[in-house]
């Protein structure tokens, strides 16, 4: 039987975003693979963890395409990529906490080039009247992303149903990052 090598880098998501000292053993394991076979896939630790990266960061990236952040009013895109970007929150969470990841010159591109685009997108709502002033564009990419990261972590530890992991990532976030409607 020939092994799915995305089946196995999700099963890695799985063990890494919670633990990242894993052992190997353990990843094999939740791939319902032998360690052996872990190995023919990926020569090292190292390997794995970058394929992992490079996994999550392009989900990212088809999250922020199909979501079109860079179109039309950007609390609408926001809300967009919210719904992209939820079904791949362990990924999210994957990519925060393994910072091995940012010593590989692709990787730092990539993730230079998406959160650019986050940066835009909020740059654009604050430019707009939607987005809050005061909080950078680049303060509210990081709060973005971390807040999908947690929720990527709720999701898989069981405190939040991934059914309303959009609801509550996009209400909590957006009601710390809209601009309150001035007083009269």
């Amino acid at each position: 039987m020939a092994t799915d090598r995305d089946s196995v880098l999700e099963a890695a998501v799985g063990v890494l975003s919670r633990r990242p000292t894993a052992h190997l053993d353990e990843i094999a394991r939740a791939a319902g693979i032998s360690r052996a076979t872990l190995h023919r896939l990926f020569p090292g630790r190292d390997a794995l963890i970058r394929e992992v990266g490079l996994l999550g960061l392009q989900r990212f990236g088809a999250a922020l395409d199909s979501a079109a952040v860079e179109e039309g009013d950007a609390h609408a895109a926001l809300r967009r990529l919210v719904e992209a970007v939820v079904p791949d929150a362990t990924l999210c969470a994957f990519l925060t906490g393994e910072s091995t990841l940012y010593d590989n010159e692709e990787i730092n591109e990539l993730w230079e080039s998406q959160i650019a685009r986050m940066h835009a997108l909020f740059l654009r709502g604050q430019q707009q009247g939607v987005f809050r002033v005061e909080l950078s564009a680049a303060w509210l990419s990081e709060a973005f992303f971390d807040l999908v990261a947690g929720i990527g972590w709720a999701i898989q530890d069981g405190r939040l149903a991934p059914r309303d992991a959009a609801f509550s990532l996009s209400e909590l976030f957006l009601g710390g990052a809209l601009r309150a409607p001035r007083p009269d």
